[in-house]
């Protein structure tokens, strides 16, 4: 079983326990990750660079319980639609590098669309 497995399991229990899957459905669970998603970006609403190191250090945990969150929900998801996230990653990742070569994106913030 892979880590992964291991961590849906875990979750999937979690969510069976309390009986939530009945409020479970693909649109929720999608509001659900992008709300989740939104908590997470509010630890880096308004900061500067300088000032984000200085506020990871104190709040490292909150930050990270708001990224287990959105993980929490990618995983929940990817299980009850019968994704395989390992395999979905590894596909993602060579689409990625056909649009993003390196030779046209290292080093660049462009959209590939924007590559001439």
């Amino acid at each position: 079983m892979s880590d992964i497995d291991e961590l849906i399991k875990l979750v999937i229990k979690f969510r069976d326990d309390r009986d939530w899957k009945q409020f479970h459905n693909p649109k929720d669970m999608a509001i659900s990750l992008s709300l989740e998603a939104s908590e997470l970006l509010e630890h880096f609403q308004w900061k500067k660079s300088d000032e984000m190191v200085t506020y990871l250090k104190t709040h490292k945990n909150e930050v990270s319980n708001e990224l287990a969150d959105v993980f929490i929900w990618v995983l929940t998801i990817s299980h009850d639609l019968n994704i395989d996230l390992i395999k979905s990653v590894k596909e993602k990742v060579k689409l990625n590098a056909k649009k993003y070569p390196v030779k046209k994106s290292k080093g660049k913030h462009s959209k590939y669309t924007d590559f001439k």
